[in-house]
């Protein structure tokens, strides 16, 4: 089985971007308050990261989503691609 998936990663990060900077968010403020690094947000807005279920669980309730929510996103814009 591939590990990696190269449009699911595209998805991802052009959720997270847009839901971020509709929180009105930069990725150093959604980090701080994820008690994650600012490179790490901005490696999984870059499809250079995968998150992990953890990560996942955290930023999508900082996004004031849940992860299943935010993961339905992803899922609907990989659907339309």
């Amino acid at each position: 089985m591939e590990r990696s998936n190269p449009d699911l990663l595209k998805a991802f990060a052009t959720v997270l971007r847009r839901r971020r900077r509709e929180a009105g968010l930069s990725q150093e403020e959604l980090a701080f308050r994820c008690d994650l690094s600012m490179s790490y947000i901005s490696l999984l807005e870059t499809q250079n990261r995968q998150p992990t279920l953890t990560a996942l669980h955290t930023i999508a309730g900082q996004l004031d989503i849940s992860a299943s929510e935010l993961l339905a996103e992803v899922e609907r814009l990989l659907g339309s691609g």
